[in-house]
């Protein structure tokens, strides 16, 4: 079960501006709670993040709260989860990874082209990472119908290429997940999300040497 939980500890790194409906204290507190994750995720050591992501959840709970009807908030909400869950392992991430899922659906509802679609590529990792039923919600088809929502509103984006070419390589689609993943490593720098870029271009990169030895 922690394997399968694994990857949702990378989840996720979205570089998109917010959009004009959050006020000026929401976008700060989506800056804080971006840099904070990215913090967490890529220069902590892993036995420090999982109490670090609570937190961060905690935070993100509160910036919701203050700002219920902000799709990028319930957005960041989600990946926090997410990656708590990841932190966290085994049966008890589920309740988390339920609760991500809720926030990500319920920022599609609000603004499905927030953060240029970021909640399709979170709620399609969600849906290729989790086990199926009975355990969870877990469904391939699903989590590919939303990449391709995801991509269709932001080809040329760092994660939706990257986590559809971890989903195409589980998929043993080898020549596929190699095109996406050489799209999330040639992908746009994001202005203040260096940390990020630069931790999800090494994964990238990784994933990638993975998939030509498939090809060779």
């Amino acid at each position: 079960m922690k394997r399968l939980f694994g990857l949702c500890s990378v989840l996720l790194a979205f570089a998109s501006q917010p959009s004009f409906a959050l006020s000026p204290a929401g976008e700060s507190s989506l800056r804080q709670i971006q840099t904070g994750w990215a913090e967490i995720n890529y220069q902590l050591p892993p036995a420090q993040r999982e109490a670090a992501f609570a937190r961060l959840a905690s935070e993100a709970e509160s910036a919701v709260v203050g700002e219920p009807q902000a799709a990028e908030l319930h957005i960041w909400h989600g990946i926090v989860l997410s990656t708590w869950a990841g932190a966290k392992g085994g049966l008890g991430a589920l309740s988390l990874v339920k609760q991500a899922k809720a926030e990500l659906e319920k920022a599609i509802e609000l603004d499905p082209q927030a953060l240029d679609g970021s909640a399709y590529t979170s709620l399609a990792s969600l849906y290729y990472q989790v086990p199926g039923w009975p355990i969870a919600f877990g469904d391939e088809d699903k989590a590919e119908a939303l990449f391709k929502q995801a991509l269709a509103l932001n080809p040329n984006g760092i994660d939706p290429n990257y986590f559809d070419g971890d989903f195409l390589l589980r998929q043993k689609r080898y020549g596929e997940a190699r095109a996406a993943l050489e799209k999330a490593i040639a992908a746009p720098a994001r202005p203040g999300r260096e940390v990020a870029d630069a931790g999800r271009r090494d994964e990238a990169r990784a994933l990638l040497a993975k998939v030509k030895e498939k090809l060779e």
